[in-house]
């Protein structure tokens, strides 16, 4: 899988554009290495890298692509260098955003040419996820919620949060993950209500909530999803405020659908959490885009005015958080359409589980 071709029409005010940044050299070309350089033409492409890379990239790329090795020898920038010289390409842009001002004007000096800013180009592409992309992001939706539901088999009062995160991990790589979308969010008691808790030794305990937020990777695209349980009971307050999360996050669903901006989608969310009179304990977005990345462009959040593409796929995660008490929150994933959207999260969450 490349996406030359959705580079190429981009090309208009650019000869060529020079990535650096390793999802964006993934996007591009179907491989994924760490060190080198992907440089898309209008009518060519090139990958540089090393020894480490050449034998794999050439059974995996496209044979209009050329691989091109650099080593001690013949280092990546004169070979760069030398590659723009021969193709007379000038007018070439690079990833402003994903390299620091001081990278930029090494590359620079380093090629003797001005390198033009690339802007939003390849975010903007990477945004609208295309069959073969949503094929990998539904395998690894698949796998997380597998893993989870072998884990609520076994989580019960003694274990650590740590013993909870890893055994979602140990799962997700047994059913076929590629790796974790991102560092597992697994906490109970208390610390529900850190947003982005670190699994820590804290022992789950009868009455206590447990959230687990985790995701897998296939094909390096991202699975995100989070669900909230209860530990062998549950108060009736802390049942009312699942139930409110829950109603907000359906509310952000029914409202989800390309060609509306972000911040109405969690407009309709937060409402539901306002009105209810918690507003003040729901401090992030409804949601953000995933794919190659965890966190991707476009936003569903109070200060998104872009219209969110059709194909995008974002998480519908609204959550409340009482500080030193307890927090909840529910996330799905969605594939963004015109008509609406599609949930491509299966696991249940229309009523708050009560395990161990």
């Amino acid at each position: 899988m490349n996406h030359l071709s959705r580079i190429r029409e981009k090309l208009v005010h650019f000869e060529a554009l020079l990535i650096t940044d390793e999802k964006n050299q993934r996007y591009a070309c179907g491989f994924p290495f760490t060190d080198g350089y992907v440089l898309v033409s209008r009518e060519k492409a090139w990958i540089l890298t090393d020894s480490r890379y050449t034998e794999a990239a050439s059974h995996a790329v496209d044979q209009e692509i050329t691989i091109l090795q650099f080593d001690n020898a013949h280092p990546k920038e004169p070979m760069l260098k030398r590659l723009l010289d021969e193709e007379k390409l000038t007018k070439v842009a690079v990833e402003d955003r994903r390299l620091s001002h001081a990278a930029f004007l090494k590359l620079e000096t380093a090629m003797e040419r001005v390198l033009l800013p690339a802007g939003d180009l390849l975010s903007v592409l990477r945004s609208s996820k295309d069959p073969e992309e949503l094929r990998f992001m539904r395998e690894a939706q698949a796998i997380s919620e597998k893993a989870l539901e072998e884990t609520l088999q076994v989580i019960h009062p003694g274990m650590s949060e740590k013993e909870v995160a890893a055994e979602l991990v140990y799962r997700m790589l047994r059913h076929g993950g590629d790796g974790n979308a991102f560092d597992p969010i697994v906490v109970t008691g208390k610390n529900t209500s850190l947003p982005h808790g670190v699994p820590g030794n804290t022992i789950l305990q009868p009455g206590d909530f447990l959230t687990m937020d985790f995701g897998s990777l296939k094909g390096g695209y991202c699975s995100d999803m989070t669900r909230t349980v209860a530990l062998c009971s549950a108060t009736e307050e802390m049942q009312n405020i699942y139930s409110l999360v829950l109603e907000a996050q359906l509310a952000g669903i029914r409202a989800a659908k390309s060609g509306i901006p972000g911040q109405e989608i969690d407009a309709a969310a937060r409402k539901v959490i306002q009105d209810a009179g918690f507003g003040a304990y729901f401090g992030h977005g409804f949601g953000h885009s995933l794919g190659l990345d965890i966190h991707e462009e476009p936003h569903l959040n109070p200060r998104e005015k872009r219209l969110m593409p059709e194909g995008a796929v974002v998480s519908a995660e609204p959550g409340i958080y009482l500080p030193g008490r307890f927090g909840v929150r529910i996330e799905d994933v969605m594939i963004l359409r015109p008509e609406g959207s599609e949930v491509i999260t299966k696991a249940p969450k229309d009523r708050l589980l009560i395990i161990g």
